[in-house]
């Protein structure tokens, strides 16, 4: 008798997969989300706000800050980050979302 023994042929897709695909995977924790674009937003009728194009801008700027941070810099942010976990007043899972949050906390541009 043959043996059945299915193969995964993709272990994890993770942002888009094609340029005319809406729908996107993302992994939460244990978890493989999907999420579609039903109704993207027309610029031409509605425009973004000066709100959120300055949250916009201001993301990037946190972005880049991140990316430019010193190996110095980094490792004083894994102390503390370390220290909140140690003990549990740290929301933040990872190390790289800890960061961002205090980057942006900084940005006052």
């Amino acid at each position: 008798m043959a043996i059945y023994k299915p193969i995964d042929m993709v272990k994890e897709y993770r942002g888009k997969i094609s340029q005319h695909s809406d729908t996107y995977f993302q992994r939460r924790g244990r978890t493989l989300c999907t999420c579609r674009i039903t109704s993207p937003r027309d610029l031409t009728e509605k425009p973004y706000s000066a709100n959120e194009v300055a949250i916009r801008e201001k993301f990037k700027r946190v972005r880049a800050a991140v990316k430019a941070l010193t190996p110095e810099e980094k490792a004083e942010y894994a102390r503390q980050f370390e220290v909140a976990r140690q003990y549990e007043t740290c929301k933040y899972s990872y190390l790289s979302g800890y960061i961002f949050a205090m980057e942006f906390k900084k940005d006052n541009g």
